[in-house]
């Protein structure tokens, strides 16, 4: 049973039915090195797929190359796309508590148009809710749904930087943003986390790297502790601003902080690393990424795993280790789409 009597967007700690992944196949977004890229997603779908079933998506002639015939739990799905950043051009799903369901295919268009060509992906939305057998229903506004950061109850965490911006959405004012999101998707309360993104990040500010809920009352802020660290100060304000608004939400939130690792540069570009990025499959499993620094990620996996099992003793926390997947400018929940299941 899902906990809103009207619409929302269920919680990833909720019951799925299916995580939805892309195939990568485009040398240029990890530029330079590819080669160890389909063995990472080999290793991501394997992990996946031990907790709840995997769809992937690709053209038909990719489907020998992914060589995941034999995995268990794992099918493929002939939809073509132009990219594996499936969190962004994926559906939101929307469900209430009479199980009434149905998912939204909001535009898309590469993150402000950054990097031609994106009309695959934006068509491939609409394929994976066919196929996933929901109705469907027109966004209207452009975004991504790594922008997005939903608490199960209609509460959402978002950024500005990401949403009200004349490259994805031009004519339109931030109450109609809200508007939109309140009659889709059931928003009942929209916090703007706007005190800064991370360096190397393409996406504007995606809230699945700065913020996310663990459960309704719990949320990790994304920090630096270094104070020469570019980041720190937008990361500090973040955590701020979230502090501020968690002691007179309904229900209150504790905020707790999740330091970023120590700046890593990939041919001399700093590489956007936060463990915000994990990806969580239902009550069962929680995914991590891990990014090289033995102290900062097994701080990561004990702080995530201990405040996952407050509300699921049973959950496992695995690490994934994503330091070639990050030099295409995502991780974990980037390349990753949870679809519920409906009770």
């Amino acid at each position: 049973m899902h906990p809103c009597s009207a619409k929302c967007v269920p919680a990833e700690w909720q019951p799925q039915r299916a995580v939805w992944i892309a195939w990568p196949h485009n040398p240029q977004t990890w530029p330079g090195h590819f080669q160890p890229i389909p063995g990472c997603f080999r290793n991501f779908i394997a992990a996946i797929a031990a907790a709840v079933p995997v769809r992937v998506i690709g053209a038909s002639h990719l489907r020998g190359q992914a060589g995941l015939e034999q995995m268990a739990g794992v099918t493929w799905v002939d939809i073509e796309t132009n990219d594996s950043w499936i969190r962004d051009y994926g559906p939101t799903f929307v469900v209430d508590e009479s199980g009434k369901k149905y998912a939204i295919d909001w535009r898309y268009n590469s993150w402000g148009g950054k990097y031609p060509p994106w009309d695959a992906d934006d068509r491939a939305t609409a394929s994976i809710i066919s196929d996933a057998n929901w109705p469907r229903v027109e966004g209207g506004l452009c975004l991504e749904g790594g922008a997005l950061e939903w608490d199960g109850s209609g509460r959402l965490l978002t950024t500005t930087s990401c949403l009200v911006t004349d490259t994805r959405n031009p004519g339109w004012t931030k109450p109609q943003i809200e508007n939109r999101l309140r009659d889709l998707a059931g928003a009942r309360e929209i916090v703007w986390v706007d005190g800064g993104g991370l360096v190397g990040d393409d996406t504007d500010g995606h809230i699945d790297q700065l913020a996310r809920f663990i459960d309704q009352e719990t949320v990790v802020v994304a920090v630096s502790d270094d104070p020469d660290d570019p980041n720190h100060s937008g990361l500090q304000a973040n955590e701020e601003l979230l502090r501020q608004w968690a002691g007179r939400t309904s229900p209150s939130v504790d905020v707790h902080r999740l330091p970023i690792p120590p700046a890593r540069f990939v041919d001399g570009q700093r590489v956007p690393e936060s463990y915000c990025n994990f990806l969580r499959l239902g009550p069962e499993r929680l995914l991590v990424p891990t990014f090289g620094c033995d102290k900062s990620d097994s701080y990561a996996i004990e702080l995530l795993g201990d405040l996952a099992r407050q509300q699921s003793p049973q959950v496992e926390v695995v690490g994934i280790d994503c330091r070639d997947l990050v030099w295409g400018l995502g991780a974990l929940h980037c390349a990753s789409c949870n679809e519920p299941a409906v009770p």
